[in-house]
């Protein structure tokens, strides 16, 4: 088993502390990095846009990724969220046994 992280930008911290809790709660994640507000500058609908976002670092098992980016997706307040999970390719052993023991399945 690996480890794996998720990134994914919020339009505020409440609603990225509320979904970290709920993926925290359904034994998804072992931990969200709520790293505050970010500026996003984008291409929207063929315009260019910016705007003020919460960003989150979310940390899971390889085993589990899938599931967290379906769950983001439904808990998210965006039609459209910007979400992207990727496998680890290395991570010391005491984080991989942390991970495993906090991520239930």
């Amino acid at each position: 088993m690996g480890a794996a992280l998720v990134w994914c930008p919020f339009p505020d911290i409440e609603s990225a502390r509320a979904a970290a809790d709920t993926l925290l709660d359904e034994g998804l994640i072992a931990c969200a990095n709520i790293l505050g507000t970010i500026e996003s500058r984008f291409v929207w609908e063929g315009a260019r846009a910016s705007g003020t976002e919460t960003a989150v670092l979310f940390k899971t098992t390889a085993e589990r990724l899938d599931d967290v980016v379906e769950r983001l997706g439904e808990l998210h307040p965006y039609d459209t969220p910007a979400i992207l999970g990727w496998r680890v390719d290395e991570a010391h052993p005491a984080t991989l046994a942390w991970l495993t023991g906090a991520v239930s399945g």
